[in-house]
């Protein structure tokens, strides 16, 4: 588990446990707002604050009935490969019960509770309860090779076939000379429904290479050199290189085909090291007189077993650990999340961007937008900026990542809208001279992760005035000149599109509204429907309807999305009040189709 799990504790009956197991664990408590006295983080909804913490990957102790988490997460459910655990734990303590994510470290995290609390882990997966283990989860550092056969031979063994041993016996089972072979090797060996084969993740390949080299080279280098050294892929615990190539693809491709991290270590860890074959040219140009050989000591600290070998533009070396490893040196490449949360409300922010953020080890951005993401921030290193180091913000969140963090940019909606997605590749597009972000920080990872915009956000509230073209247009004029926008709200007007208006007041700034308004009303109907929606997705939002004549700045705030309809939209008068729609022409293809039919009868 890579996130940490959070015990939900919902009512004070269940709050002393929670409490018992989180500090068994080091865990943190999250309470239910008024149901409980004390916690680390607090939310308001049971079922919602569930369903995020699944959507995001976090694996959830609750404290409570196992109907709360189950209608919780089942919306969500769709592959038990990749959802993380959830357990319940009943109110006095006596029972914990994994509910999901069995083979994904519930079972175990169940016994783990069930001692700390005295209690009764109520495991009911057929291979825990047949054999005290499953299969399909081998211990930390063993990697099995064919997971898909595991159901098979789990079924085997349940039958009465029996089980064989065949190297370590990693499981501590007794074997009784069965059909079902449990092979522990670091050698390659072919696995079926009766042979489950475990590789201990022995082995680190150091690479290296030119700049831009071919990833195909890199690949064919390392898997030819591991088959002629018999090595199994699977016995490969990382892959291992200088810092300097970080952002190297032909690298980062070769640790994803092999499915495993890919380490980074300084010229001055490197050079630390006993290389085999020291070259004073690659010293000269890097610092360290071996990449390869030297990455593959550095992480397995251990012995070659490969000494560098290499093709034109790549090579690759081997070390041997002494034992599996299961705690990787050095440190991962940085990895920067731009993240847009949606307009506030947890129900829009999207499965995967709860996911980056619940796996960042930092949070960089506005401080409210911050605290919009409530319990799902707890315990992460906060960095809060003020409206205006926008530069200053997303220049931190991407040094950060080049020291080898995990950090989240959080913008409010989508952060390739008016926020700061493209800041953060401008920045990481000017040069030195021109005031851009260090070498560390342009090798990081960049990911970028739609959010609800605003735009969606008042689009929905108000029913589907984007139904036809439509445009946004930002009225601030703080990084735009004032001639631009007048000469976009001219063409847009013409054009006779939807306009959706970001920023469209500040303090200072009250006139570019009403000067947008006139505008428009040069080229479009004076009822023309207008919606104002304020505080979009928080307890707060307000949303009303004007005509476009009646538009008042003083309506307006920061916070407000001003979204103008075409000459076509319209408000549609419902019982639950007006909803805008902006038709695309189907009643006109309509009728002509069936005013066709009528002629040629």
């Amino acid at each position: 588990m890579a996130v940490k799990p959070v015990v939900m504790a919902l009512s004070r009956s269940g709050e002393a446990v929670a409490h018992k197991i989180a500090a068994a664990l080091g865990l943190a408590v999250h309470g239910r707002e008024g149901r409980v006295d004390q916690a680390d983080a607090y939310f308001a909804n049971a079922l919602d604050h569930a369903r995020d913490l699944f959507a995001a990957g976090v694996p959830i102790i609750g404290v409570c009935a196992s109907g709360i988490l189950i209608r919780a997460v089942a919306p969500l459910l769709s592959d038990k490969r990749s959802e993380p655990p959830v357990l319940s734990v009943s109110d006095d303590g006596s029972v914990v019960i994994p509910l999901l994510g069995g083979h994904r470290g519930a079972n175990r995290l169940a016994q783990e509770i069930a001692v700390a609390l005295n209690a009764k882990a109520a495991v009911t997966t057929a291979g825990d309860v047949a054999i005290g283990v499953a299969l399909d989860a081998p211990p930390a550092g063993y990697r099995l090779a064919n997971p898909l056969d595991a159901k098979d031979a789990m079924a085997a063994i349940l039958a009465g076939e029996g089980i064989s041993l065949t190297g370590e016996n990693i499981f501590d089972l007794e074997a009784d000379g069965g059909a079902v072979n449990l092979v522990v090797s670091e050698t390659p060996v072919e696995g079926n429904a009766k042979t489950l084969v475990y590789h201990p993740q022995t082995y680190v390949v150091g690479v290296g290479c030119a700049r831009n080299a071919d990833a195909e080279e890199l690949w064919s280098l390392v898997t030819t050199t591991l088959q002629n050294a018999g090595i199994a892929q699977g016995a490969v615990a990382c892959v291992a290189t200088i810092d300097l190539k970080g952002d190297e693809p032909a690298m980062n491709t070769v640790a994803k085909r092999l499915g495993v991290p890919l380490r980074l270590f300084t010229a001055e860890e490197l050079e630390a090291q006993k290389v085999a074959n020291p070259s004073d040219v690659v010293f000269a140009e890097v610092g360290c007189h071996g990449v390869s050989e030297g990455a593959a000591l550095a992480a397995s600290d251990g012995k070659l077993v490969v000494e560098k070998t290499k093709t034109a533009n790549t090579t690759c070396a081997i070390a041997r650990a002494d034992a599996p490893i299961t705690e990787m040196k050095g440190r991962s490449r940085g990895r920067l999340s731009v993240v847009g949360i949606g307009p506030g409300q947890a129900t829009w922010r999207t499965p995967e961007v709860s996911k980056l953020v619940a796996e960042a080890d930092e949070l960089v951005g506005y401080g409210l937008y911050i605290d919009l993401l409530g319990p799902l921030a707890h315990g992460k290193i906060r960095s809060d900026f003020p409206l205006g180091g926008e530069e200053d913000r997303c220049r931190y969140a991407l040094e950060r990542a080049g020291e080898g963090r995990n950090v989240a940019l959080v913008c409010s909606g989508d952060a390739g809208i008016y926020a700061m997605g493209a800041l953060t590749f401008e920045l990481l597009d000017r040069s030195p001279e021109a005031l851009g972000v260090s070498d560390a920080a342009r090798r990081v990872d960049v990911v970028c992760s739609p959010g609800v915009s605003a735009l969606q956000g008042a689009a929905a509230r108000a029913g589907a005035p984007l139904g036809h073209d439509f445009c946004t247009i930002s009225l601030s004029d703080l990084l735009t000149p004032r001639d631009d926008i007048i000469r976009r709200l001219h063409a847009a007007a013409e054009g006779d599109f939807v306009i959706a208006f970001y920023n469209p007041v500040s303090k200072t700034r009250r006139t570019l509204l009403a000067e947008a308004r006139d505008i428009l009303l040069q080229h479009r109907p004076a009822d023309t429907p207008v919606m104002l929606a304020s505080s979009l997705g928080r307890p707060e939002e307000y949303v009303r309807y004007r005509r476009l004549a009646d538009l008042e700045v003083d309506e307006v705030d920061m916070l407000t999305v001003v979204l103008v309809g075409s000459s076509n939209s319209r408000l549609a008068q419902l019982g639950e009040g007006p909803r805008m729609f902006t038709p695309r022409g189907y009643a006109r293809k309509i009728d002509g189709d069936l005013s066709g039919e009528r002629n040629s009868k």
